[in-house]
């Protein structure tokens, strides 16, 4: 794909969404770094209903790791690997008051350290709490960006690197909203709706398909 391509694919997604935001409810970076780390094969919407319940009650490393994994355990258990889950946030709470006095670190290194954060939830955290250059590759953006042609990659990483190098500077601090939705509601796994995506024209998948 070429850039011209990609500039009018990610210019046509800025008009249609100008300021895309993540679907997780949060209003903190720390809230957010849970919530991200509670997502991991779970629905944002799945953790926004946990979390509605249990963020008005504790919402900061130390009142979340007052609670302990049992008691944080009633609050998120309607989530999937809740148990596991739950131990790895009380743990990251622990670290966040013992090294980092209550605060997140903006380093993907250092959020990387923390239990249950990998490069992804890193890439979010950065992004979204932070506004940092930072590409978050899921499922859904892994999908559409090979789908698309817009970064093909063999794996995530590479994926990332190459968002990362590709998308239009003046659209890559917004571009893993636009492509996560893009996924999530349009460019679906199964069967992408063709049909009604904003970018059918650009796109090197139709075009692969109808040539076949």
């Amino acid at each position: 794909m070429n850039a011209a391509k990609r500039l009018e694919i990610f210019r046509r997604l800025h008009e249609d969404n100008p300021e895309p935001k993540t679907e997780l409810a949060y209003s903190s970076p720390f809230e957010l770094l849970i919530s991200v780390i509670l997502s991991a094969q779970s629905t944002d919407v799945g953790v926004n209903k946990a979390t509605t319940r249990l963020y008005p009650v504790a919402n900061t490393p130390a009142a979340i790791y007052a609670l302990g994994v049992e008691g944080l355990s009633e609050y998120i258990k309607t989530i999937g690997l809740f148990n596991s889950k739950a131990k790895n946030v009380i743990e990251t709470c622990r670290l966040l008051v013992e090294r980092h006095g209550g605060e997140v670190p903006q380093t993907r290194e250092e959020l990387e350290a923390l239990p249950g954060v990998g490069r992804k939830t890193a890439n979010v955290v950065l992004n979204t709490a932070f506004r940092q250059l930072a590409m978050a590759v899921d499922t859904h953006i892994f999908r559409v960006s090979n789908r698309t042609g817009i970064a093909p990659g063999k794996d995530v990483v590479e994926v990332e690197k190459k968002l990362m190098k590709f998308v239009p500077k003046e659209y890559l601090l917004d571009s893993h909203h636009w492509l996560i939705l893009h996924g999530r509601y349009v460019c679906v796994a199964r069967k992408p709706r063709c049909g009604s995506c904003r970018i059918e024209d650009l796109c090197e998948y139709k075009q692969k398909t109808s040539d076949d």
